[in-house]
């Protein structure tokens, strides 16, 4: 019975050893690398984005209020270049993110800008008398009245202009032909007409009034005289332009002054005639730039045969430089222009990103010349580069978010208030950019010092706030309220600046703005919201603008009018 025992548990004993190692045996190689995969693709812990030695075996948030970001155990990004990031194909896909190749080719630059219509000084004549006398009659009364060559202006009534004629009579009678020829010339010297002439030497009659005639066909402009007004040499009377051709003059920024050059094709466009171009040439670049407002004077020729131009009308032109060189250029949409630097975000490999900063160029309406930071082949990133250049900057080799050094543990910074939790003494701000420690405007969850006045943070205020850094957070320690205009409980500032883009259908613009002294903000291009009452269409790119705008959710223009380039000419109110 003992034996029978023993052999029936040597037999469960090998048929469990068999049935063991045949499990183990029958396990797929895939199925081993997958329970590898699975493992590898667990985090191994979290981080906090700006600092790295912040950890956490779960997810939450850093001690700035930010959400902590993964690790894996497969991330081999801290091995990369810094700034380098990965992303899953998915990911990807959903950011909508489309990739484009630095090439060579040969860029057209288009310059863009606005000017007045005038007159073209070299056909218009001004009249002035040249001896003294009264205006007998006048034959055009009002500026602007048409006239054509030989029609007669005035008639004047001069001792001077008698004496002439009567001196030409004497020559006559005596004779002599050196006398006549004297005496034509100094009728001639005078301006008296050829009619005249041959009417004396016929009818040997005196004229008390003599007619004066347009040199050319025109209009009447500047008309300073009336009947019965006493002129003498130097008077200046009216002048008389010719409006078949039209100068426009135009100021095209610094920068841009050794594109332009005399022969350039340029096309104008006016508002109140849409759908008509006019095409004209750069007849002369100015040799000045403007002292105040940094600009170069240009000026250009259009035919006007159809008299459809006038004089003082605004109008927009773009001008074509001729010079086309081969240059390094990506898409104009994949620049990430900043206030102090470029950049652009490559795709260094299959779902790696990096953010770069470049040294751009000559640009036009699709493209943008590189002159240092990429090379020929190099893959951008056209779209929702924004996202992953925010991603990258956090590790990036070039200065952006890294931590205050110990000589800088508090700064002021503008900022606007988002939340206000009063029983923990938290606040969600979201704050301007800050130089001094390298960080981007963001939105962060700050400790309220026991010395602030917590219940002076409201929803939507607009303040200066100090940040001061601890051992692990950032507590807002002191804040100070500007103050606003009786007539508002938002902060506002009129500022000037040149539109970069508009959005018609989200009523957005793009503004580089000037410096705001009395906030201490250095000049930035910034997003504008349209306020309801301005019309939005009255405006276009590259054109410069005076505005007013407040701060609340959005940076809001109330107020908004276009800057001529013409210093003579006040802006012009829409």
């Amino acid at each position: 019975m003992k034996s029978i025992k023993s052999y029936i548990l040597f037999v469960l004993a090998v048929v469990s050893a068999f049935l063991i190692g045949y499990y183990l045996s029958s396990k797929s190689p895939q199925a081993s690398a997958e329970s590898s995969q699975s493992s590898a693709n667990e985090p191994l812990y979290w981080v906090a984005p700006m600092d790295p030695n912040y950890r956490r075996d779960k997810p939450g948030k850093s001690p700035m209020g930010m959400d902590l970001i993964p690790v894996y155990a497969n991330d081999n990004s801290q091995n990369d270049s810094p700034g380098t990031i990965t992303i899953a194909p998915n990911v990807v896909n959903s950011l909508g993110v489309r990739i484009d190749t630095a090439t060579i080719q040969t860029i057209s630059q288009k310059i863009s800008t606005v000017g007045i219509i005038g007159f073209n000084e070299n056909k218009r004549s001004h009249i002035h008398p040249r001896v003294s006398g009264w205006i007998e009659k006048l034959y055009f009364k009002a500026e602007g009245e048409v006239i054509k060559k030989g029609d007669a202006i005035y008639e004047l009534y001069s001792p001077e202009l008698v004496n002439a004629q009567n001196e030409f009579l004497l020559a006559l009678d005596s004779g002599r032909e050196s006398l006549i020829r004297a005496a034509k010339l100094k009728l001639k010297a005078l301006h008296i007409h050829d009619k005249l002439v041959d009417e004396l030497t016929k009818t040997r009659q005196l004229k008390n009034s003599v007619a004066f005639y347009s040199p050319q066909n025109g209009i009447i402009d500047k008309l300073n005289i009336r009947e019965g007004f006493y002129v003498q040499p130097g008077s200046d009377l009216l002048s008389i332009g010719d409006l078949s051709s039209v100068w426009l003059e135009a100021e095209v920024f610094e920068k841009q002054s050794n594109q332009v050059a005399i022969g350039d094709i340029a096309q104008m466009t006016i508002e109140s005639m849409p759908g008509k171009t006019w095409r004209g040439k750069v007849d002369y670049v100015y040799p000045i730039v403007g002292e105040k407002n940094r600009t170069l004077r240009v000026r250009i020729v259009f035919d006007n045969k159809d008299n459809q131009l006038k004089p003082n009308m605004y109008a927009q032109v773009d001008i074509f430089p001729k010079s086309e060189s081969l240059a390094l250029t990506i898409p104009k949409e994949a620049l990430i222009r900043t206030g102090k630097s470029n950049r652009v975000v490559l795709q260094v490999d299959e779902g790696q990103f990096k953010s770069i900063n470049v040294s751009i160029g000559r640009t036009n309406e699709r493209f943008i010349e590189i002159l240092e930071g990429v090379h020929e082949g190099d893959k951008v990133v056209v779209s929702a580069q924004f996202l992953l250049d925010s991603e990258s900057s956090k590790t990036s080799d070039f200065r952006r978010m890294q931590s205050p050094n110990a000589a800088s543990l508090t700064v002021w910074v503008g900022a606007t208030i988002d939340s206000v939790n009063i029983a923990d003494r938290t606040a969600a701000i979201t704050h301007e950019a800050i130089d001094d420690w390298g960080w981007p405007a963001m939105t962060m969850d700050f400790n309220v010092a026991e010395s602030v006045n917590i219940e002076k943070l409201t929803n939507g205020l607009y303040l200066h706030i100090q940040i001061t850094r601890n051992e692990n957070s950032y507590e807002l320690s002191d804040i100070h309220i500007m103050e606003h205009s009786k007539s508002t409980d938002k902060p506002s500032a009129s500022v000037k600046g040149v539109i970069k883009n508009i959005n018609l259908n989200n009523r957005t613009m793009l503004i580089a703005r000037e410096a705001i002294e009395k906030w201490s903000r250095p000049a930035a291009e910034v997003d504008f919201v349209i306020a309801p009452n301005i019309e939005i269409d009255s405006f276009s790119e590259s054109q410069s603008v005076a505005f007013t705008f407040e701060v609340s959710d959005e940076f809001v223009i109330t107020e908004m009018s276009a800057v001529k380039n013409n210093n003579a000419d006040q802006p012009h109110n829409h």
